[in-house]
Formats: structure tokens, sequence, C-alpha cells
């Protein structure tokens, strides 16, 4: 990306966090609305690549439901910013009343008893929402990361915008993450990771929808280093104003094995919740980037 396009970038961000949050609601959501159709009709190589991805989880599907789901899939995924460029202007009562989580008993528990917890999400709905209603509605803070943007403002942006809402937030990049959510585990503290992509040569090899994807070692590596409590969680959207959500039981560390061997078994056992939400919501499924290694190879050149 040219200096210009990384100026241009940060400047529609800076825009969207300054004027979308001044809107009245019903404007917004139809603002949103409007501007995922717009993108849909294009088809660009987001949607492109949002079809392909969703080929997978729905494989039955022919391309008249499939340009459905994908246009379902943008309004979904224009939702998820119009709420997060609205967020810091939102009401402690807007933000508790916003999220609607089942079975949230595997968090508090864990809490409870003072053992730090890893909650760990797929790109579902809207992710910062579920950590705004978690710092607001239980009053818990929590540590997650965030992945280096460019230009280094639109970085300072996102880490602003997060730690507004109540989140400490780390470099992905440096490795010092690790340690600091580590430390925070042992404190009986709550970390947060969006955890269904990972194209990092440490990466974990997953089956997902019968095929091999990428998932992050890191939640299944710091339950296992601290004695924490590794719980997935899915998030959804239906007709209403309210986010929905579901707190999973615990992915255990397997008795045998090596750290490795432990380490993808756990990976693999979160995957596996990951596609069960996905297939349940897939048009809430925001993953408009490539994610399976077939995807990734260098194409061969024809003879």
């Amino acid at each position: 990306m040219s200096t210009a396009q990384e100026r241009l970038t940060d400047t529609l961000y800076g825009l969207g966090w300054g004027a979308v949050k001044q809107l009245p609601e019903p404007l917004a959501v139809r603002l949103g609305q409007t501007l995922a159709d717009t993108a849909w009709k294009r088809r660009g190589k987001s949607i492109l690549r949002l079809e392909a991805n969703l080929a997978r989880v729905v494989p039955d599907a022919g391309p008249e439901q499939l340009a459905a789901l994908s246009r379902a899939g943008m309004r979904s995924y224009l939702r998820y910013w119009m709420e997060s460029f609205r967020l810091p202007a939102w009401s402690e009562e807007r933000r508790r009343t916003g999220f609607d989580p089942k079975d949230l008993h595997h968090l508090t528990d864990g809490l409870d008893a003072g053992r730090g917890v890893v909650l760990a999400l797929p790109h579902l709905a809207n992710w910062d929402l579920a950590g705004a209603w978690v710092t607001t509605a239980l009053g818990v803070p929590f540590a997650t990361v965030a992945e280096r943007l460019r230009p280094e403002t639109l970085y300072d942006r996102f880490v602003a915008y997060r730690e507004s809402l109540g989140m400490e937030v780390l470099p992905h990049t440096g490795g010092a993450a690790f340690g600091t959510l580590a430390r925070r585990l042992r404190a009986g503290g709550l970390v947060c990771l969006v955890a269904d992509r990972d194209l990092s040569a440490s990466g974990v090899d997953v089956d997902f929808f019968g095929e091999t994807a990428r998932m992050p070692a890191g939640p299944a590596a710091l339950a296992q280093q601290t004695g924490a409590l590794l719980l997935p969680v899915t998030l959804w959207y239906d007709d209403s104003p309210v986010m929905r959500g579901r707190v999973h039981p615990a992915v255990e560390v397997p008795a045998d094995g090596s750290r490795a061997e432990k380490t993808a078994a756990m990976t693999q056992a979160l995957a596996d919740v990951f596609a069960a939400g996905i297939a349940d919501h897939p048009e809430d499924w925001h993953m408009l980037q490539r994610l399976w290694l077939a995807d990734l190879e260098p194409r061969r050149e024809s003879p």
C-alpha cells in the first residue's frame, strides 16, 4: 500500500469514528445496509472471496443461495462496523443491553474461582461489542492483542478505540504479548483472543469444514502454561438490535502427549466449536480473506 493509500485509509476510518457515531441509530443502520448492498453489487475480490469461503461452510448451496448468503454477510459485516464506530458513544445501559450471552456461568465460575480464563472467538458478528459488554456489564477488564496495521496512525486509532472500551491492547508482533498475557492469567485475569485465522509459521493446522486451515496456537498454549480455562465463544445476530452469543464448555488439556500434541488437539477442539457456530450462522462469519491452505498455495504456471 502506497503512502497516499495509507493516508486515505486512515482518513476514511477517522471520518467513520468521527461522523457515524453522531448519527441516530436507525439512520446508521440504513447507512450500513446501503453501503453493504453497494459493495455486494460490485462483486469485488472481497465479495468473491467471501462466497468462496461460504461455499466450504454450506457445500450444498447453489449460486443463488451463495449470493444471498454473501449479501447477508456483507450486511452483517457493515453492521459490525456501524456498531464499532458508535460503541464509544453508547451509554453504559446501551452496552449492557446490546449483548445477550448464553451459558455465561462457564466464564463467571472460572473467574469467581480465581482461575484465569482465555476466551477464544472466531470472526463472528461483533467481538468488540462482546468485549465492551464484559467490561461494562461484568465490570471485568481483559487483555487482548491487535495486529499492527499500516499506517501506524490507523493502528493507534484501533488501540485507542479498544482501550476506551476498557481493554488492554498488546501488539501482536514483537514476542512480548505472550508473556504479558500469561502473567494476567496467572493473576486470575481474563484474556480474549480472536482465533480462527493464523498465517504465521507458528500456527496449528486443523481440519476445518473438511479442509486444512491454520489457526493460532496461542490460546491452547496459554491454557497449558498457566492452568487457565480455555472457553470457546460464538456470536451471532438476529433481527433485533441485540447481539446473541454462547460461552461453550472448557476445552480440556489432554492428559497424554507432548506439549505440541496437546496444543494441536486443543486447537482442533476450538476449530470444531467454531465450525459448528459458523455453520449455524454463516452470514455472520466475517471472513473476507483467504483462510484454507489450499487457497494460499502458490498457483502453478500453466505448461
